[in-house]
């Protein structure tokens, strides 16, 4: 299996002080919004000073930065610890799915961290817009090179499938009912897996 996408990045070990910086940014960027949280709760919230807090991160902008790579470093060891439970890629896809349905049925669950942040920040261009779109492209590649590995004959296709089906479920199931999506995501899974039975069109 092409297990090498699923590794994560090195997780370097941090300061004290700016891991505790990073640690309540993840956690107050998700649940009250990134623009909502000011430099000023977050220096409190983290029991650091000003000067401490600038000498780690400089800026509220380059901690947004470093908050979308903290959790795509989460989302790459989730992915890397399903992926020691089977070295089959169809398990794996699968593994991979029931863990984001269950996700939208955890309490506390307010929708993507990636699909939030792209939404706060409009601009394509800007720092954190092409820090989501490289997790986003991660993601995608990671689904179309399991897709590929079980002979799916229209693996970039389905991949696109899984993604928005993914998308389509962090948000409806934050917006609205989270055990339908939960499940709608499940059967897109099982329409998606199951045309890997069918040929590719001539």
């Amino acid at each position: 299996m092409p297990i090498e996408i699923v590794k994560p990045p090195k997780r370097h070990t941090l300061a004290p002080a700016k891991q505790r910086i990073i640690d309540t940014a993840d956690r107050l960027f998700y649940d009250e919004g990134i623009r909502a949280v000011g430099i000023d709760r977050l220096i409190s919230a983290s029991s650091v000073t000003k000067a401490t807090f600038y000498k780690h991160y400089g800026s509220k902008d380059r901690l947004i930065v470093e908050y979308i790579a903290y959790r795509h470093l989460q989302a790459a060891e989730e992915i890397e610890q399903l992926a020691q439970r089977s070295d089959e890629p169809l398990e794996l896809l699968r593994l991979v799915f029931e863990a984001q349905a269950k996700k939208v049925s955890t309490p506390g669950f307010r929708g993507c961290p990636f699909l939030n942040a792209a939404a706060e920040f409009t601009d394509p261009a800007h720092p954190v817009r092409r820090a989501v779109q490289n997790h986003r492209e991660w993601f995608h590649e990671l689904l179309e090179s399991q897709l590929r590995a079980i002979e799916h004959p229209m693996p970039g296709d389905a991949a696109d499938d899984l993604l928005l089906a993914s998308d389509g479920a962090m948000s409806g199931g934050y917006a609205g009912d989270s055990i339908a999506a939960s499940a709608a995501l499940l059967r897109a899974f099982d329409q998606v897996i199951a045309g890997a039975r069918q040929p590719a069109a001539a």
